[in-house]
């Protein structure tokens, strides 16, 4: 297994941001806030599968090709390789936990497929492909 995220990391996107919580050499626990109107891109991963418990907020999830409301206290799993996104459909910022479990726990393993910003340097190549 391979964990390239650093327990207290974050980084700020342009739906709102993410907190690593904890990492072990099994699992990642991430905190992260998606801000009202916001989603993030349409996604899977090769290598891993997520957790999401919302805590704060009303969420619309895509899974596969269903569509889910979510509110505080509801749980999703999201398969690896499932596609998935997240959206703030609610009037205040939207808190979910995340855990994270499989060979690479990385952002490298998101593959984007419709991505609502400016791509950054990082994921350019990526989009291009």
């Amino acid at each position: 297994m391979t964990t390239m995220y650093q327990n207290n990391e974050t980084a700020e996107r342009d739906w709102g941001w993410w907190q690593v919580l904890t990492t072990t050499d099994t699992y990642v626990v991430k905190r992260f806030c998606v801000t009202p109107g916001q989603r993030i891109s349409l996604q899977t991963h090769d290598h891993r599968s997520e957790h999401w418990v919302i805590v704060q907020g009303t969420a619309k999830v895509t899974l596969a090709h269903n569509y889910l409301i979510k509110n505080a206290n509801d749980a999703i799993f999201i398969p690896k390789g499932e596609f998935h996104r997240i959206e703030n459909i609610g009037q205040n910022d939207l808190i979910i936990i995340e855990v994270q479990a499989g060979d690479l726990l990385d952002e490298t393993d998101i593959i984007r497929y419709n991505e609502d910003y400016t791509p950054r340097a990082e994921f350019a190549d990526k989009l291009k492909k």
